[in-house]
């Protein structure tokens, strides 16, 4: 009888593992507190992820659902170019694009990849026990659920995660970011950002017909804009360089998002027993190397790898967590640090920062992207790491 894991998160990395473990021969449930799982903006997705869910089998899926893009320039809110390394130099770098595709679009793949009936949405896990032969899941219809592992994909606020560790609190930032998918195409040498004072704002092609955008703004936290989100933007980036305005004037009201960053403290322990963290559970950071997503992927393609053909999954869950934690830690400080740098006060210092970027040779900057985001950046254990002598 194949063994039963329960995955607790229906989100990228909870899908991701779930279709990676279960075509590892795993008996699969994931539970998902909403409803509706379609939301979201858009998502990069670089060549680290598209060579796990190369191993998962469904890299071509995703190429295929999204636009590729070779850019990643920066320019001032003038115009002015601070850093236009050439596209040949970063497909080289990488391995090849990245991909920006609807996040709902990348679920949907994830969620298609499954056994019908492994997910069941409006079922949130409210309390987990352990036990020496498996794990005791409390779910919000009053039921109780028995397996013999799980996987802990709950987001930055997962109930898992803190059940491991104890209290994990979350610190506001200083400041928000909006999400939005505009109606519009633009030319994907533009692709990357735009920064101002104190201001970032991201914009990468989503296919032929659309555009991805972010933007980064310190804020009083829980603060909205009384005009509408959108509104308030086109207002504050109206005098900006296009194709600023014109994506902002293509996005729908109804799509923008708008979300105040945290960090969480660190979640030190990410294995015990038979319970194991993955994605935002495990590793909560800021969205500027737009890794947040793509470690998730790396997590499930790793994670099964580990506990495929394992005789205890409690040591294969402490491996995966040992093979892991080295390559995502710098990663969540390099994050924090660029967050930092961008929102600096007086914001004269986030502008010569932007500016200095300038004087960085670009084999350097490339060589540390093809370090973080390439397709050799993502490696698979070897049967040593899996099965150590």
């Amino acid at each position: 009888m194949p063994t039963q894991i329960a995955v607790v998160g229906a989100g990228i990395a909870g899908l991701s593992a779930a279709v990676a473990l279960q075509r590892r021969g795993f008996d699969v449930t994931v539970f998902e507190e909403r409803t509706e799982m379609s939301s979201g903006a858009g998502i990069s997705i670089w060549p680290n992820a598209l060579a796990a869910l190369d191993e998962i089998g469904l890299g071509d899926a995703v190429r295929d659902a999204g636009g590729r893009v070779t850019a990643g320039a920066m320019r001032w809110r003038s115009g002015t170019w601070l850093r236009r390394p050439h596209p040949d130099r970063i497909v080289k770098a990488l391995g090849e694009p990245l991909v920006v595709l609807q996040r709902a679009a990348l679920t949907g793949i994830l969620h298609a990849a499954l056994k019908p009936g492994t997910v069941r949405p409006g079922m949130a896990v409210t309390g987990v026990e352990e036990a020496a032969d498996g794990v005791q899941l409390r779910l919000s219809d009053g039921t109780a659920v028995r397996t013999a592992a799980a996987v802990g994909a709950d987001g930055t606020r997962s109930l898992i995660a803190r059940h491991l560790n104890g209290p994990l609190a979350d610190t506001y930032t200083g400041y928000t970011a909006w999400r939005g998918v505009a109606d519009c195409s633009i030319d994907p040498d533009l692709a990357g950002e735009t920064m101002g004072p104190g201001l970032e704002f991201g914009h990468v092609p989503m296919g032929p017909e659309h555009t991805y955008w972010f933007v980064t703004e310190r804020a009083p936290e829980g603060s909205a804009a009384a005009e509408g989100e959108l509104t308030y933007l086109r207002g504050r980036y109206s005098s900006w360089v296009q194709p600023i305005p014109d994506i902002l004037g293509s996005t729908d009201p109804a799509v923008v998002l708008r979300h105040d960053l945290y960090d969480r403290t660190e979640a030190k322990v990410w294995a015990r027993g038979r319970l194991v963290l993955v994605g935002d559970a495990a590793h909560a950071m800021r969205p500027h190397l737009g890794q947040g997503g793509c470690q998730g992927l790396e997590d499930a393609a790793i994670l099964a790898a580990f506990a495929d053909g394992a005789d205890d999954l409690r040591a294969a869950f402490a491996r995966f967590a040992g093979f892991r934690q080295p390559r995502v830690a710098p990663l969540i400080r390099e994050s924090a640090l660029l967050g930092r740098i961008v929102n600096l006060r007086p914001a004269a210092l986030s502008a010569a920062a932007s500016w200095a970027s300038m004087l960085a040779p670009e084999p350097l900057l490339t060589g540390h992207l093809a370090s973080i985001a390439s397709r050799r950046a993502f490696a698979m254990p070897t049967d040593r790491d899996v099965q150590p002598a």
